[in-house]
């Protein structure tokens, strides 16, 4: 919006020339984001506790220490980074651009799902929520309208291709299959992050330092220049994309102050789901999917951990795992939540490097 109304007054008043730079608008998306979320923040939560009473229901075959430490705390604290991603973005990104349209919409469809997940959580008492089956058919319809609109906005040689990593022109042809392809990237990403959702902060550290390296990639990506001297391929407007990672990291940077050990808060489905479709759909649009499964390799394990200790009891009734996903397996082990977190962190600190070396090494 700023850069809407300011920008085309820069030859009147030369300070607005600022709002030019994207490098500008994503610190000033990150600032807005966080100041937002410690505003908002505490009246939320307030009517987060007055509104669930008993909080968000804790499932009685994890870990025994959860029944203690995490009873009685609300969920829903998703809507806190949704509304300050939402407000920071519509001030600093260019709303005429329609990759910003693209991903807010799976980001809020997504969050829309998640909150009715953890609405019926909390209301009926139940952990499971949502059915899994409608989950799956609203997130999978979200996903395919933003990938027909992506694929229609690409540059003709990118539209239906995927681009493999640390090759500098190889694009393998899906033709119509890119839909489903991008459909499975945005779909996967949301319910990774969800899987990962279960210690205080676990989950959104990793999402702002994939965020973090997605700014980046954006912003590269959107810049002729740049592209070209890294030989990844350029997709015209995606760099306005960076504002909504620096929207996206500051909101989690203010939520994660509401949700540090003891959390006052948890995110719920409505943030993780929205969260991870924000990732995965921001990975379409800078053709940088296998890059999203490298950054966010945290979120991979997460799920793979899932699908190994299903199918393992599925077919010889015997678990690979304590329990499932992976971070409560850890807790099953005598690990403390912090070690279990800032373990996983440090992981997700290292696959960002190796997502980000992608860049150089073609």
């Amino acid at each position: 919006m700023l850069y809407n109304l300011l920008f085309p007054l820069a030859d009147q008043v030369g300070v607005f020339n600022l709002f030019k730079y994207l490098t500008f608008r994503t610190g000033g998306a990150v600032l807005t984001a966080l100041v937002i979320s410690f505003v908002a923040g505490p009246g939320i939560i307030r009517w987060l506790r007055k509104r669930q009473g008993h909080g968000q229901p804790i499932r009685t075959d994890g870990p025994e220490s959860h029944l203690l430490t995490k009873k009685g705390t609300p969920t829903m604290g998703g809507f806190l980074v949704l509304l300050a991603l939402t407000l920071s973005t519509l001030l600093w990104a260019d709303l005429s651009n329609p990759y910003v349209w693209i991903v807010m919409l799976v980001t809020l469809g997504y969050g829309l799902i998640g909150f009715a997940d953890d609405y019926l959580k909390v209301t009926k008492r139940n952990s499971k929520g949502l059915s899994g089956r409608i989950k799956l058919v609203a997130q999978v319809a979200i996903a395919l309208v933003a990938s027909y609109f992506i694929m229609i906005l690409a540059p003709a040689p990118l539209a239906q291709a995927l681009a493999v990593p640390f090759f500098k022109t190889v694009l393998v042809q899906l033709g119509m299959g890119y839909l489903f392809m991008a459909t499975f990237v945005m779909v996967g990403a949301s319910n990774a992050v969800n899987l990962t959702d279960g210690l205080d902060g676990l989950a959104t550290v990793p999402v702002m330092i994939a965020a973090g390296v997605f700014a980046l990639i954006s912003y590269l990506v959107g810049h002729m220049v740049f592209a070209n001297y890294l030989q990844i391929h350029h997709i015209p407007g995606s760099g306005e994309l960076a504002v909504f990672c620096g929207a996206l990291v500051g909101a989690g940077l203010g939520f994660l102050w509401f949700n540090a050990p003891p959390a006052m808060v948890f995110m719920g489905d409505t943030g993780s789901l929205a969260m991870g479709g924000a990732l995965g759909a921001i990975s379409v649009v800078t053709k940088h999917e296998i890059v999203l499964a490298i950054v966010g390799g945290l979120f991979v394990l997460e799920t793979v951990s899932v699908i190994v200790q299903v199918a393992s009891y599925k077919m010889t009734g015997k678990r690979v795992f304590r329990m499932a996903p992976l971070h409560h397996h850890f807790e099953k082990k005598g690990w403390a939540e912090p070690t279990v977190v800032i373990r996983f962190w440090i992981i997700a600190g290292i696959l960002a490097l190796v997502g980000l070396s992608t860049l150089k090494l073609r």
